[in-house]
């Protein structure tokens, strides 16, 4: 893959998931002008993660079936549908039907991580890998800091229509700058979902699979409840300002690209259980934030950087295991990703209030040495060095 295309994915990646994540910094905004309750507001952001979910079950899945350059150009028109119906929306019904549809094809996020690391050559899976997936974690990540300034200046609304314009210019470049997918199959749908349940048997895939999970527990439990202890005394920060946060977790994000290449030289797993250790330790500069910030922002360029290392290792072991049905992969890794982070949020937020930011981190290092255990017991699977070959034969053991 050249370059371009490769920074082309990485934006479509942003751009799609920015459409689930750009509602969290203004929902106020919505829930004013939309006459939308304080405890309701919680549904647009649920509407939208919902509707993810569903398809990383039943979309993704249609990669490893038809062409992905049309299927990908195709979910990025439908998800501009779901945006323009958000954006003009004037009931709450119709916001969130806008938000669970922009939700449930923002899922070409995954169809194109899957579609990259097919045609890459196996020598540069993990670089393009790294690449492509930094485009996930800008889309998080910037979608807070770029919506809060889009929605001060012009209006909440003004985010969702920016995101439909992009959207739809994304869609006619790939149908005019990417291939025809040489790679698309020939399988009856039926039998790609069947497929997909089967991997729930593959020893590597359950591995990295609950690698994922408490991983990305981890990561929700430090962004879903970082802004308590900012609102709080002695800091009394404003919400533009804890959005800047988002940048030092993009900065130490970004700076996990390298864990492409230790892939490709096959040390994936010796990657998978450093990253996972900084994970861990992470959490003791993020727990003092209470008194320090500067602490705090080491903390979070840590936690950020062994997360991504961990994710763009653990999809370069299973895409090189499954080479010839990537998006099935992807689609079902991505379900402990989406189950891990509702956890992580659900369960900080309910800490706090009982324990305050040291129990929150406390947690989040609990699921991070988790990650750790799970490594450590199944560090068997996948051997640094591991030929292609060898990886595949052990991902098709089956679990007792």
């Amino acid at each position: 893959m050249s370059l371009g295309r490769r920074l082309l994915f990485a934006t479509i990646c942003a751009v799609s998931v920015a459409t689930i994540y750009s509602a969290q910094p203004i929902l106020t905004q919505i829930g004013n002008d939309l006459g939308v309750s304080g405890g309701g507001l919680g549904w647009i952001v649920t509407a939208g993660q919902l509707g993810y979910l569903v398809g990383l079950v039943f979309l993704v899945p249609l990669g490893d079936m038809i062409d992905r350059r049309k299927l990908i150009a195709g979910h990025l028109l439908l998800t501009a549908v779901g945006v323009v119906i958000a954006a003009t929306a004037a009931r709450t019904w119709v916001m969130l039907a806008g938000v669970a549809i922009a939700g449930l094809f923002a899922v070409v996020v995954q169809t194109t991580v899957a579609y990259a690391a097919a045609v890459s050559a196996p020598q540069e899976r993990g670089r393009t890998l790294g690449l492509v997936t930094s485009g996930v974690v800008v889309g998080i990540l910037g979608a807070r800091v770029v919506a809060g300034a889009l929605a001060t200046a012009w209006g909440w609304r003004s985010v969702y229509a920016a995101l439909a314009v992009l959207l739809i210019v994304l869609a006619f470049l790939v149908l005019m700058l990417v291939p025809v997918d040489a790679h698309a199959g020939r399988a009856e749908y039926r039998q790609v979902l069947k497929t997909s349940c089967k991997l729930f048997r593959e020893r590597l895939f359950i591995s990295r699979g609950l690698i994922a999970f408490f991983l990305f527990a981890s990561f929700g439990a430090l962004w879903s409840g970082l802004a308590l202890p900012l609102e709080a005394s002695p800091w009394h920060l404003s919400t533009a300002q804890i959005g800047l946060f988002g940048i030092a977790g993009l900065a130490g994000a970004l700076g996990a690209g390298r864990a492409g290449h230790w892939a490709d030289d096959g040390c994936a797993s010796a990657v998978t259980g450093a990253a996972l250790a900084l994970l861990a330790a992470s959490w003791l500069a993020t727990a003092q934030a209470s008194w320090s910030l500067w602490l705090l922002i080491v903390g979070v360029i840590v936690l950020d950087f062994a997360v991504q290392a961990v994710h763009v290792s653990n999809q370069h072991l299973l895409t090189a295991s499954h080479s010839g049905r990537t998006s099935s992969v992807i689609g079902s890794y991505m379900l402990f990703y989406s189950v891990g982070s509702a956890l992580g949020a659900v369960t900080t937020t309910a800490v706090y209030s009982v324990a305050g930011w040291t129990g929150s981190s406390i947690l989040g290092a609990a699921f991070a040495i988790s990650a750790l255990a799970v490594w450590a017991t199944s560090r068997r699977v996948a051997q640094p060095g591991v030929t292609s070959a060898e990886l595949a034969r052990v991902a098709g053991s089956e679990l007792p």
